[in-house]
């Protein structure tokens, strides 16, 4: 190992040391280039996606709860007395009206009907020998030949089989009447049930005994009722000039829907509302009519009727995600033109198709934040975008400022 003096100890040291100034140098300012580089000068704001307001008239639609009903109902009984022979229908099948649907036991109304034609055949003999007594007597008296009392009396008999002539019509009417009871059609056109009686039977003793029902199904009626406070609220806004009345109110449509919270796709039509209120419920019927030419809705079944019955002017339809509610008030948030973000309190109406109704509290043009909330950061501003029922806000604008970064 060769001998080093001490300064030349000093020397090496101090070559190291600069050597390692150096690295340290270069590594810092690597790390400095490389940060403005990565920045690209701050985060651009977030993009939120908005609706811009537009006023108009808006339907205020009321949804209500209802029944079913069929438009007509008849209930097949049995006019003659008799045993059911036969059952001439398929239960739960459509018939239209004067089709036969049973036939009761008719021998007994056989036999009164040809004794009613022979007492009348008897009677049109008998009148037939008055009217030519009558006719005989007639010159006779006028010459003296026979007393007038034995004409008068002609005359009375000829009376008397002409009574006799029509009693026998009206027995024979009657009997044949009777004899079409016999078979028993339905009173009406439309579906019927199941039968309530079988075949061996004995029906229409006494009283006229039910045989089944028909029921006319298309169109159909939906009965529902609104509360009575309800109605004068809206009258008082329709006084007031708060509401527009719905063009064309007497014949409203109105839409049902079902159980399983489907549309019914078929509108109704509103035929009357009544005139007076229930004492015991304080509510007032209401009733409409719906085509339901498939069969699709039945008699009883449980709906809920949307009715459209004013309309709200200079208002606005929002997404419900845009609306906060609360005990304090409604409130949304508006973007003005700098991107700054701003609670508003509005009124809100009634709810129609998953949207607020807004009444006041927004201008024309302003724009009402819908979606990216969780994006919002104190005094920072924001990006509007237009937002798409579908969820997300429009990409094309979104991605412009990430490809000039």
């Amino acid at each position: 190992m060769p001998d080093l003096r001490l300064p030349d100890l000093a020397r090496l040291f101090l070559k190291s040391s600069g050597l390692l100034a150096a690295a340290l140098l270069v590594a810092c300012g690597q790390g400095s280039s490389a940060q403005p580089g990565a920045g690209g000068g701050g985060m651009p704001p977030p993009e939120v996606g908005v609706v811009t307001v537009a006023p108009g008239d808006v339907g205020l639609l009321t949804e209500l709860p209802g029944r079913l009903e069929a438009s007509r109902v008849a209930q097949v009984r049995a006019r003659a007395a008799g045993i059911v022979q036969r059952r001439l229908f398929n239960e739960g099948s459509d018939v239209r009206a004067g089709q036969p649907l049973f036939s009761i036991d008719a021998a007994p109304y056989q036999a009164a009907f040809a004794s009613a034609q022979a007492t009348l055949a008897r009677a049109q003999a008998n009148l037939g020998q008055a009217t030519a007594l009558a006719e005989r007597y007639k010159p006779l008296v006028e010459a003296n030949a026979i007393s007038k009392q034995d004409y008068a009396n002609a005359v009375a008999a000829q009376k008397q089989a002409e009574a006799e002539v029509a009693a026998g019509r009206a027995t024979v009417q009657t009997a044949q009447i009777n004899l079409g009871y016999a078979s028993v059609t339905a009173p009406i056109s439309g579906r019927i049930g199941r039968a309530l009686v079988t075949e061996g039977a004995l029906v229409g003793q006494g009283e006229a005994t039910p045989l089944a029902v028909v029921q006319q199904i298309n169109p159909m009626y939906v009965n529902f009722t609104q509360s009575a406070g309800e109605v004068m609220s809206l009258r008082r806004a329709l006084a007031q000039g708060k509401l527009k009345r719905a063009a064309g109110l007497d014949g409203a449509m109105v839409r049902i829907l079902l159980e399983d919270g489907t549309e019914y796709p078929q509108p109704g039509r509103l035929l009357f509302s009544d005139l007076t209120v229930d004492a015991s419920s304080g509510q007032i019927t209401l009733r409409a009519e719906v085509p339901n030419a498939n069969g699709a809705l039945l008699p009883g079944l449980y709906v809920r009727v949307r009715l459209e019955q004013a309309k709200a002017g200079n208002a606005v339809l929002l997404p419900q995600q845009a609306v906060t509610r609360s005990g304090q008030g409604d409130t949304v948030m508006v973007v003005d033109k700098d991107g700054k973000v701003a609670p508003r309190n509005v009124k809100v109406g009634s709810e129609q198709g998953g949207q607020w109704v807004i009444l006041d509290g927004l201008k024309a043009g302003e724009q009402v934040m819908v979606d990216g909330f969780q994006k919002l950061r104190p005094n920072a501003p924001v990006k509007p975008v237009p937002w798409s029922p579908g969820g997300a806000p429009a990409a094309a604008p979104a991605s412009a400022p990430a490809a000039k970064s």
